[in-house]
């Protein structure tokens, strides 16, 4: 008879944890155009600048991209090591980091900082060229927050389309008997009232209803001042001279100031002289308190971020994402770095140091 060996069942392998996306503002941002995904991606990079890489091309946009939150992503790598790979990557033409101002509510103005990445290796111009377009100020302005979105209450067309809840039913009563008829009653004789006394007529308004505020204040002129007594036909001529300086934006009281000030001890013609007044001190034109200057508004521009330092600047003082400084020293740290040979020759070097050292 035969043995049956039973055998465990497989492990269901344990889910990774989520990669920690970064603050809204802040994170991961693809730049555009870039080739398709193959396996011979990086394969020019150093052994630790392809295994970074290929970890930050596959993260989602908004993934943190701080130097601290990828070390701990990657464990054969501190710090130190991630920062010089992230450099190198910038200096290869895959990754720049930007900073930009955003205009919030109340005019507060606050920073978001991006990181651009592109699997394709781009040489400078290209990045500035990019980076100077508004398509990528667009990319690095924040997006609104998903909890906003999903707290939102649900449009009124939903709630339209429900179906209304049944009305309750009513409990079924007997019929009621209908009301019975009452005789109307007999009403005595209406005695003839008195003739309605017609009512006694109103003063006449003062000025007519419908006139507008540059009549009236001529009207008021020789109420104020008996000089300047006018007449309704004078005041429908000089109505639209008085009407140009309301539209201009003063004030009838600055209007009835300017018309009264200085006037002479005798007026002989009060539409000539107010005719006269009209033409030669009408003011400029004023804005009104709702007119706004259209002045254009200064246009967003990145600044970029230097990979090493964080120094900001304009994309063409920081050729290969990295200022003066540390562009020197970066020079200088590949130009001194062992060639694999020299590599080969202190490990042999050791080793045979290791075997002298062994007891015999």
């Amino acid at each position: 008879m035969a043995t049956q060996h039973l055998s465990p069942a497989l492990r269901v392998p344990a889910a990774s944890p989520a990669y920690p996306m970064a603050k809204p503002g802040y994170g991961k941002r693809s730049a555009p155009e870039q080739q398709a995904r193959t396996r011979h991606d990086f394969a020019l990079l150093p052994t630790r600048e392809r295994y970074v890489a290929g970890f930050v091309d596959h993260l989602p946009d908004g993934a943190a991209m701080s130097v601290k939150t990828l070390a701990k992503q990657l464990p054969l790598y501190g710090q130190q090591a991630i920062s010089t790979a992230l450099t190198a990557l910038s200096v290869a033409g895959h990754l720049r980091r930007v900073r930009c101002a955003v205009v919030g509510a109340g005019d507060e103005t606050r920073w978001v900082f991006r990181t651009f990445w592109s699997r394709t290796a781009r040489d400078n111009e290209w990045w500035n060229t990019y980076l100077a377009t508004e398509k990528a100020t667009l990319a690095a302005a924040p997006v609104p927050e998903a909890a906003a979105l999903d707290t939102a209450p649900p449009p009124p067309s939903t709630l339209a389309a429900e179906d209304p809840p049944p009305a309750p039913e009513r409990p079924r009563t007997e019929q009621t008997p209908e009301p019975t008829a009452v005789p109307h009653q007999r009403t005595p004789a209406r005695v003839p009232e008195a003739e309605p006394v017609p009512p006694a007529p109103e003063a006449a308004p003062a000025v007519e209803a419908g006139r507008s505020p540059a009549y009236l204040a001529l009207a008021r002129l020789g109420r104020d001042d008996h000089r300047l007594s006018l007449s309704a036909d004078d005041c429908a001529t000089l109505e639209p001279q008085a009407a140009q300086w309301l539209a201009r934006g003063v004030s009838v009281d600055y209007l009835t100031s300017a018309l009264t000030a200085g006037l002479p001890a005798k007026v002989d013609s009060p539409v000539g002289l107010l005719r006269r007044r009209l033409t030669d001190k009408i003011p400029p034109r004023l804005p009104t308190e709702n007119t706004q200057r259209s002045t254009p508004a200064p246009a967003r521009r990145l600044l970029m971020e230097c990979t090493d330092c964080g120094r900001p600047g304009q994309p063409e003082a920081l050729p290969d994402g990295l200022c003066r400084p540390c562009r020197t020293a970066h020079s200088g740290a590949a130009e001194d770095s062992p060639r694999p040979v020299d590599t080969a020759d202190v490990r042999a070097h050791m080793n045979n140091l290791r075997d002298l050292l062994k007891p015999v």
